[in-house]
Protein backbone atom coordinates (compact mmCIF):
# COMPACT_ATOMS: atom_id res chain seq x y z
CA UNK A 1 0.00 0.00 0.00
CA UNK A 2 1.53 3.05 -0.93
CA UNK A 3 1.72 6.24 0.91
CA UNK A 4 -0.73 8.77 -0.56
CA UNK A 5 0.90 12.49 -0.70
CA UNK A 6 -0.56 15.52 -1.44
CA UNK A 7 -0.72 16.76 -4.96
CA UNK A 8 1.07 20.19 -5.78
CA UNK A 9 -0.08 22.11 -9.00
CA UNK A 10 2.46 21.54 -11.29
CA UNK A 11 2.57 25.35 -12.38
CA UNK A 12 1.30 28.42 -11.24
CA UNK A 13 -1.46 30.28 -12.68
CA UNK A 14 0.18 33.65 -14.55
CA UNK A 15 -0.73 36.27 -12.88
CA UNK A 16 1.08 38.88 -15.00
CA UNK A 17 -2.27 38.32 -17.70
CA UNK A 18 -4.30 38.90 -14.68
CA UNK A 19 -3.57 42.53 -14.17
CA UNK A 20 -6.25 43.86 -11.53
CA UNK A 21 -8.50 46.65 -13.75
CA UNK A 22 -7.87 50.17 -12.63
CA UNK A 23 -10.26 52.87 -11.90
CA UNK A 24 -10.01 55.76 -14.97
CA UNK A 25 -10.57 59.12 -13.15
CA UNK A 26 -12.00 61.53 -15.42
CA UNK A 27 -10.44 65.34 -16.07
CA UNK A 28 -13.16 66.91 -14.56
CA UNK A 29 -12.38 65.04 -11.42
CA UNK A 30 -8.82 65.79 -11.67
CA UNK A 31 -9.89 69.65 -12.25
CA UNK A 32 -11.74 69.56 -9.37
CA UNK A 33 -8.76 67.85 -6.84
CA UNK A 34 -6.36 70.12 -8.52
CA UNK A 35 -8.98 73.33 -8.01
CA UNK A 36 -9.24 72.14 -4.34
CA UNK A 37 -5.23 71.70 -3.92
CA UNK A 38 -5.27 75.50 -4.94
CA UNK A 39 -7.54 76.31 -2.37
CA UNK A 40 -5.45 73.70 0.17
CA UNK A 41 -2.54 75.29 -0.45
CA UNK A 42 -3.03 79.11 -0.68
CA UNK A 43 -5.34 79.90 2.24
CA UNK A 44 -4.62 83.54 1.73
CA UNK A 45 -7.78 83.20 -1.57
CA UNK A 46 -10.30 83.23 1.11
CA UNK A 47 -8.64 84.41 4.70
CA UNK A 48 -7.86 87.90 3.66
CA UNK A 49 -11.31 89.24 2.07
CA UNK A 50 -12.82 87.11 5.13
CA UNK A 51 -10.47 89.05 7.22
CA UNK A 52 -11.49 92.43 5.25
CA UNK A 53 -14.65 91.94 5.56
CA UNK A 54 -14.94 90.82 9.29
CA UNK A 55 -12.92 94.35 9.87
CA UNK A 56 -15.63 96.34 7.70
CA UNK A 57 -18.50 95.10 9.86
CA UNK A 58 -16.73 95.61 13.25
CA UNK A 59 -16.01 99.15 12.28
CA UNK A 60 -19.60 99.68 10.83
CA UNK A 61 -20.61 98.34 13.88
CA UNK A 62 -18.81 100.90 16.16
CA UNK A 63 -19.89 103.75 14.09
CA UNK A 64 -23.54 102.60 14.48
CA UNK A 65 -23.44 102.55 18.35
CA UNK A 66 -21.62 105.89 18.41
CA UNK A 67 -22.80 107.81 15.78
CA UNK A 68 -24.85 111.08 17.42
CA UNK A 69 -28.51 110.92 16.76
CA UNK A 70 -28.44 114.32 15.30
CA UNK A 71 -26.00 113.95 12.27
CA UNK A 72 -28.43 111.10 10.78
CA UNK A 73 -31.04 113.38 9.15
CA UNK A 74 -33.31 112.22 6.47
CA UNK A 75 -35.94 114.54 4.67
CA UNK A 76 -38.46 113.11 3.18
CA UNK A 77 -40.00 114.58 0.13
CA UNK A 78 -42.79 113.83 -2.55
CA UNK A 79 -42.35 115.70 -6.02
CA UNK A 80 -45.40 116.03 -8.33
CA UNK A 81 -45.42 112.39 -10.25
CA UNK A 82 -45.72 111.17 -6.32
CA UNK A 83 -42.29 109.75 -6.11
CA UNK A 84 -41.26 109.84 -2.84
CA UNK A 85 -37.18 110.41 -2.05
CA UNK A 86 -35.27 110.68 1.26
CA UNK A 87 -32.77 112.98 0.51
CA UNK A 88 -29.75 112.78 3.42
CA UNK A 89 -28.59 115.67 5.78
CA UNK A 90 -24.99 115.19 7.54
CA UNK A 91 -24.01 111.20 7.46
CA UNK A 92 -25.35 109.15 5.25
CA UNK A 93 -25.05 105.62 6.49
CA UNK A 94 -26.11 104.40 3.16
CA UNK A 95 -22.97 105.62 1.59
CA UNK A 96 -20.95 102.97 3.78
CA UNK A 97 -22.81 99.60 1.26
CA UNK A 98 -20.79 101.39 -1.17
CA UNK A 99 -17.58 101.64 0.58
CA UNK A 100 -17.96 97.83 1.76
CA UNK A 101 -18.23 96.74 -1.72
CA UNK A 102 -15.66 98.11 -3.15
CA UNK A 103 -12.73 96.94 -0.32
CA UNK A 104 -14.19 93.57 -0.54
CA UNK A 105 -13.90 93.86 -4.52
CA UNK A 106 -9.76 96.27 -3.95
CA UNK A 107 -9.31 93.02 -1.22
CA UNK A 108 -9.96 90.22 -3.87
CA UNK A 109 -8.50 91.68 -6.83
CA UNK A 110 -5.35 92.16 -5.20
CA UNK A 111 -5.20 88.92 -3.62
CA UNK A 112 -6.22 87.36 -7.59
CA UNK A 113 -2.95 89.46 -8.79
CA UNK A 114 -0.18 88.14 -6.27
CA UNK A 115 -1.61 84.72 -6.61
CA UNK A 116 -1.36 84.50 -10.48
CA UNK A 117 2.02 85.89 -9.91
CA UNK A 118 2.79 82.91 -7.44
CA UNK A 119 1.00 80.35 -8.95
CA UNK A 120 3.52 78.52 -11.62
CA UNK A 121 6.45 80.11 -10.13
CA UNK A 122 6.69 78.84 -6.47
CA UNK A 123 6.42 75.75 -7.49
CA UNK A 124 9.64 75.96 -9.65
CA UNK A 125 11.22 77.70 -7.19
CA UNK A 126 10.56 75.46 -4.23
CA UNK A 127 10.84 72.03 -7.13
CA UNK A 128 7.34 70.72 -5.79
CA UNK A 129 6.93 70.57 -9.78
CA UNK A 130 8.75 67.47 -9.59
CA UNK A 131 6.03 66.03 -7.42
CA UNK A 132 3.10 67.41 -8.66
CA UNK A 133 4.53 66.06 -12.37
CA UNK A 134 5.11 62.47 -11.31
CA UNK A 135 1.16 62.40 -10.48
CA UNK A 136 -0.86 61.50 -13.52
CA UNK A 137 -2.26 65.05 -13.94
CA UNK A 138 -1.58 66.91 -16.87
CA UNK A 139 -0.31 70.27 -17.03
CA UNK A 140 -3.41 71.57 -18.88
CA UNK A 141 -5.37 70.84 -16.15
CA UNK A 142 -3.19 72.20 -13.76
CA UNK A 143 -2.75 75.59 -15.65
CA UNK A 144 -6.39 75.33 -16.14
CA UNK A 145 -6.80 75.06 -12.15
CA UNK A 146 -4.63 77.55 -11.31
CA UNK A 147 -6.76 80.09 -14.03
CA UNK A 148 -10.28 79.13 -12.33
CA UNK A 149 -8.90 81.00 -9.31
CA UNK A 150 -9.21 84.51 -10.51
CA UNK A 151 -12.11 83.35 -13.43
CA UNK A 152 -14.46 81.29 -11.02
CA UNK A 153 -13.52 81.06 -7.29
CA UNK A 154 -12.49 84.50 -6.12
CA UNK A 155 -15.37 86.50 -8.15
CA UNK A 156 -18.29 83.85 -6.17
CA UNK A 157 -16.65 84.64 -3.35
CA UNK A 158 -16.42 88.70 -3.77
CA UNK A 159 -20.50 88.06 -4.95
CA UNK A 160 -21.20 86.27 -1.74
CA UNK A 161 -18.79 87.81 0.95
CA UNK A 162 -20.61 91.76 -0.31
CA UNK A 163 -23.89 90.42 -0.27
CA UNK A 164 -23.85 88.63 3.52
CA UNK A 165 -21.90 91.85 4.77
CA UNK A 166 -24.39 94.26 3.34
CA UNK A 167 -27.15 91.70 4.77
CA UNK A 168 -25.60 92.44 8.20
CA UNK A 169 -25.03 95.92 7.72
CA UNK A 170 -28.69 96.29 7.23
CA UNK A 171 -29.81 94.28 10.07
CA UNK A 172 -27.46 96.00 12.36
CA UNK A 173 -28.76 99.80 11.12
CA UNK A 174 -32.29 98.95 11.55
CA UNK A 175 -31.54 97.61 14.88
CA UNK A 176 -29.44 100.50 16.59
CA UNK A 177 -31.96 103.12 14.71
CA UNK A 178 -34.89 101.70 15.26
CA UNK A 179 -33.42 101.72 19.34
CA UNK A 180 -32.59 105.03 19.09
CA UNK A 181 -36.02 106.46 17.82
CA UNK A 182 -34.51 107.31 14.02
CA UNK A 183 -36.72 106.76 11.62
CA UNK A 184 -35.40 103.52 9.35
CA UNK A 185 -37.77 104.28 6.60
CA UNK A 186 -35.18 105.60 4.54
CA UNK A 187 -33.03 102.79 4.89
CA UNK A 188 -35.71 100.03 4.72
CA UNK A 189 -37.13 101.34 1.14
CA UNK A 190 -33.61 102.57 -0.38
CA UNK A 191 -31.79 99.57 0.03
CA UNK A 192 -32.98 97.15 -2.68
CA UNK A 193 -30.59 93.96 -1.23
CA UNK A 194 -31.60 91.14 -3.79
CA UNK A 195 -31.65 93.87 -7.04
CA UNK A 196 -27.65 94.96 -5.34
CA UNK A 197 -26.72 91.53 -5.07
CA UNK A 198 -27.98 90.41 -8.82
CA UNK A 199 -26.27 94.14 -10.11
CA UNK A 200 -23.11 92.68 -8.47
CA UNK A 201 -23.36 89.41 -10.03
CA UNK A 202 -23.71 90.76 -13.74
CA UNK A 203 -20.45 93.41 -12.57
CA UNK A 204 -18.43 90.60 -11.53
CA UNK A 205 -19.11 88.54 -14.37
CA UNK A 206 -18.76 91.47 -17.01
CA UNK A 207 -15.43 92.66 -15.85
CA UNK A 208 -13.69 90.17 -13.22
CA UNK A 209 -14.69 87.66 -15.39
CA UNK A 210 -14.33 87.82 -18.85
CA UNK A 211 -13.01 91.67 -19.41
CA UNK A 212 -10.66 90.67 -16.95
CA UNK A 213 -9.52 87.77 -18.60
CA UNK A 214 -6.25 88.63 -20.39
CA UNK A 215 -4.91 90.60 -17.46
CA UNK A 216 -4.91 87.17 -15.13
CA UNK A 217 -3.78 84.98 -18.29
CA UNK A 218 -0.86 86.93 -18.74
CA UNK A 219 -0.38 86.93 -14.92
CA UNK A 220 -0.31 83.43 -15.07
CA UNK A 221 2.13 83.26 -18.28
CA UNK A 222 4.90 85.18 -16.72
CA UNK A 223 4.64 83.23 -13.55
CA UNK A 224 5.72 79.95 -16.03
CA UNK A 225 8.37 82.09 -17.67
CA UNK A 226 10.31 84.41 -15.15
CA UNK A 227 13.21 82.93 -13.20
CA UNK A 228 12.39 85.74 -10.45
CA UNK A 229 10.63 88.91 -9.80
CA UNK A 230 7.29 87.85 -12.09
CA UNK A 231 5.57 90.88 -10.88
CA UNK A 232 8.54 92.71 -12.34
CA UNK A 233 8.17 90.96 -15.77
CA UNK A 234 4.58 91.43 -15.88
CA UNK A 235 4.84 95.57 -15.76
CA UNK A 236 7.60 96.07 -16.98
CA UNK A 237 7.26 95.22 -21.01
CA UNK A 238 4.01 97.16 -20.70
CA UNK A 239 5.06 100.20 -19.42
CA UNK A 240 8.15 100.21 -21.29
CA UNK A 241 6.50 99.89 -24.70
CA UNK A 242 4.29 102.94 -23.65
CA UNK A 243 7.01 104.86 -23.15
CA UNK A 244 9.27 104.13 -25.79
CA UNK A 245 5.91 104.65 -28.03
CA UNK A 246 5.93 108.20 -26.58
CA UNK A 247 9.87 109.06 -27.19
CA UNK A 248 10.01 107.28 -30.58
CA UNK A 249 6.85 107.93 -32.35
CA UNK A 250 5.23 110.73 -29.78
CA UNK A 251 1.97 108.69 -29.31
CA UNK A 252 0.19 106.98 -26.58
CA UNK A 253 -1.39 104.38 -28.49
CA UNK A 254 -0.09 101.67 -25.83
CA UNK A 255 -1.15 104.09 -23.01
CA UNK A 256 -4.50 104.41 -24.43
CA UNK A 257 -4.94 100.38 -24.89
CA UNK A 258 -3.72 99.45 -21.15
CA UNK A 259 -6.47 102.28 -20.07
CA UNK A 260 -8.83 100.63 -22.05
CA UNK A 261 -8.48 97.49 -20.69
CA UNK A 262 -7.42 98.33 -17.15
CA UNK A 263 -10.96 100.80 -17.07
CA UNK A 264 -13.03 99.20 -19.04
CA UNK A 265 -15.53 100.06 -22.78
CA UNK A 266 -17.13 103.54 -22.95
CA UNK A 267 -20.14 102.17 -20.66
CA UNK A 268 -19.33 99.87 -18.16
CA UNK A 269 -18.47 101.61 -14.64
CA UNK A 270 -16.36 99.98 -11.82
CA UNK A 271 -18.66 101.45 -9.28
CA UNK A 272 -21.68 98.96 -8.88
CA UNK A 273 -23.99 100.85 -6.52
CA UNK A 274 -23.70 104.30 -5.90
CA UNK A 275 -25.86 107.06 -4.28
CA UNK A 276 -27.79 109.45 -6.42
CA UNK A 277 -27.32 113.11 -6.38
CA UNK A 278 -28.54 114.21 -2.67
CA UNK A 279 -30.72 111.69 -2.59
CA UNK A 280 -29.73 108.35 -0.68
CA UNK A 281 -31.06 105.84 -3.59
CA UNK A 282 -28.70 103.19 -4.40
CA UNK A 283 -28.99 101.68 -7.69
CA UNK A 284 -26.45 100.55 -10.56
CA UNK A 285 -24.56 103.56 -12.13
CA UNK A 286 -25.47 104.92 -14.97
CA UNK A 287 -22.60 103.76 -17.04
CA UNK A 288 -23.31 100.68 -16.19
CA UNK A 289 -26.83 100.24 -17.65
CA UNK A 290 -25.18 98.45 -20.58
CA UNK A 291 -27.09 95.29 -21.46
CA UNK A 292 -25.57 92.21 -21.59
CA UNK A 293 -26.11 91.85 -25.04
CA UNK A 294 -24.13 94.80 -26.32
CA UNK A 295 -21.72 93.87 -23.79
CA UNK A 296 -20.99 90.43 -25.31
CA UNK A 297 -21.07 92.57 -28.71
CA UNK A 298 -18.03 94.73 -28.16
CA UNK A 299 -15.32 93.55 -30.09
CA UNK A 300 -13.02 94.78 -27.98
CA UNK A 301 -14.02 91.93 -25.34
CA UNK A 302 -13.74 89.01 -27.90
CA UNK A 303 -10.28 89.97 -28.64
CA UNK A 304 -8.91 90.11 -24.70
CA UNK A 305 -10.88 86.16 -24.65
CA UNK A 306 -8.69 85.17 -27.80
CA UNK A 307 -5.55 86.44 -26.54
CA UNK A 308 -6.35 84.88 -22.43
CA UNK A 309 -6.62 81.40 -24.71
CA UNK A 310 -3.48 81.59 -26.74
CA UNK A 311 -1.21 82.75 -22.85
CA UNK A 312 -3.03 79.90 -21.63
CA UNK A 313 -1.73 77.90 -23.90
CA UNK A 314 1.82 79.44 -23.96
CA UNK A 315 1.85 78.72 -20.29
CA UNK A 316 0.39 75.13 -20.18
CA UNK A 317 3.82 74.81 -23.00
CA UNK A 318 6.45 76.35 -21.06
CA UNK A 319 4.93 74.33 -17.47
CA UNK A 320 6.01 71.12 -19.77
CA UNK A 321 9.09 72.02 -20.71
CA UNK A 322 10.63 74.27 -17.87
CA UNK A 323 12.54 73.11 -15.26
CA UNK A 324 13.40 74.39 -11.67
CA UNK A 325 15.18 77.17 -10.83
Amino acid sequence: MTPQTDALPTSLPNTADQSAPTARISEARRLYWSIRRELWENRSLYVAPLVVAALILLGFTYATLHIPVDTVLFTTTVNNNGMVSHESHGFDPIRVYTLAADLIMATTFLVGIFYCLDALYTERRDRSILFWKSLPISDLTTVLSKAAIPLVLLPLLTWALTVVIQTLMLVISLTVFHARGLDTTALRTQLPLAQNALMLLYHLLAIYVLWYAPIWCWLLLVSAWARRSPLLWATLPPVALAVLEVITLHSTRVFAFLNYRIHGPTGIDFHVVRVSQGVGVMSMSSKMQLTPAQFLGIPGLWAGLALAAFFLAAADQLRRYRSPI
